[in-house]
């Protein structure tokens, strides 16, 4: 009997969260392969240490070779020591500063620290692409670089951009897909992960893997993961990201600002649930037998407990909770009785939002009260209500309202 799971039952771990695969039917033959004969697949991701602290946008690939790890493959994780001295062009539109080689040995150390919050570090390989790339000499450089031209470098979006606008592109970023391809020659990859941006760098591997007699790789991409914001990537710089090693409270506070919309991507990207795990969450809320609000604590306790413990969570969810109950009740806020007949929606146990701001005398009519949602002027419970139909885990129901800096508790019964 194999040891691994049925090839559909390990797709739908896998596929959850990828943008892309090339290709789906290779990346199925081969864990076919791989439960006939026992191999675990050989699968890596490169991160190069070019800032020391992480946040949740950098653990998706990581994630992402957790699951792999969680299946029974060999899971690669790669510091980028040395081609960090040339630095990725990826995102680029000018030369990146390369970095000393102090400042990539310190911060592959931090690197390593936090990846094991994720990864089984026992059951995780190390390597660095200094043992192989710092051997390669001169005239393995020129025969690596052979297989390349200067017309497919060109074709890269970045360089292609740089090239038209007549900036400078310096001849040492030309080699960086060469030898991130060269590293999956030396390590005889499976698979390889990484960001939709990086989509020109791993096919460089597939095409040096057929050069050196080796089957091309699959590559699974995974999307750029929104921020707190949901409209521009997670970055520290935009002040819109959550580090992992963030305290508790404050991770499980950043959480549950996110929109309703952005949850479920965090629930994909960011939870080892799978895909048909989260479509049955998402069911739920839908038909009203789960609150949002409800989905979304869940989502925090997950992913902060997967940090910092399930101890550290539930602290987290009763301060968030107090402060939280502190916050809407020090107003004092006046409760209306509204009858659900006034405000159902079109299914059960859901009410119409512009009506409830009607009745509530927090908007003067329909047409306001719906201006003021598409605003993100309205909060539920705390929570920024983006849709004009709610649903309700149950009858009655006490619901805090609050449009602008007015605020009532509405009783729907």
């Amino acid at each position: 009997m194999s040891k691994f799971l049925p090839v559909d039952q390990q797709m739908d771990l896998l596929q959850k969260g990828a943008a892309e695969i090339i290709r789906i039917s290779d990346l199925r033959e081969r864990l076919e392969e791989s439960r006939k004969t026992g191999r675990p697949l050989r699968v890596k991701a490169g991160f190069d240490p070019t800032a020391p602290d992480l946040h949740l946008g950098h653990t998706v690939l990581m994630r992402k070779l957790r699951h792999f790890q969680q299946l029974g493959h060999q899971v690669i994780f790669l510091v980028g020591d040395f081609t960090s001295l040339i630095g990725d062009p990826t995102g680029r539109n000018v030369t990146r500063r390369p970095l000393t080689r102090e400042q990539i040995d310190e911060n592959a150390e931090t690197y390593k620290q936090q990846v094991f919050k994720i990864l089984d570090e026992q059951a995780t390989e190390v390597r660095y692409n200094s043992e192989w790339l710092g051997k390669l000499g001169y005239e393995g450089t020129i025969r690596v670089t052979s297989h390349f031209t200067v017309s497919q470098m060109l074709e890269r979006d970045e360089f292609h951009k740089r090239f038209q606008a007549e900036q400078p592109i310096s001849l040492h970023e030309l080699l960086y897909p060469v030898m991130q391809g060269y590293d999956s020659v030396a390590l005889e990859c499976d698979v390889e992960l990484g960001g939709t941006d990086q989509k020109f760098n791993l096919q460089c591997g597939r095409e040096l893997q057929r050069h050196y007699g080796q089957k091309p790789q699959i590559i699974l991409m995974t999307p750029i993961l929104e921020g707190l914001d949901g409209v521009q990537k997670m970055s520290k710089s935009l002040g819109n990201a959550i580090g992992i090693n963030e305290p508790p409270a404050e991770m499980y506070g950043k959480l549950m600002s996110i929109s309703d919309e952005l949850m479920w991507k965090y629930w994909v990207f960011l939870t080892d649930l799978r895909q048909s795990e989260v479509d049955a969450l998402e069911a739920e809320v839908a038909t009203g037998a789960l609150h949002p609000m409800e989905a979304k604590k869940r989502l925090a306790r997950t992913i902060t407990a997967g940090f910092h413990g399930e101890a550290a969570a539930q602290s987290a969810d009763e301060n968030w909770a107090k402060m939280f109950q502190q916050k809407e009740t020090a107003e004092d806020l006046e409760e209306v009785a509204i009858a659900y007949a006034d405000v159902a929606g079109p299914e059960l146990n859901q009410i119409r939002l512009p009506k409830l701001l009607v009745q509530l005398g927090l908007a003067a009519s329909g047409a306001e009260a719906n201006r003021k949602i598409a605003e993100n002027a309205v909060k539920l419970d705390g929570e920024l209500a983006g849709n004009a139909l709610v649903p309700l885990p149950a009858l009655p129901a006490r619901i805090v309202v609050r449009l602008g800096k007015r605020a009532r508790i509405a009783v729907v019964a």
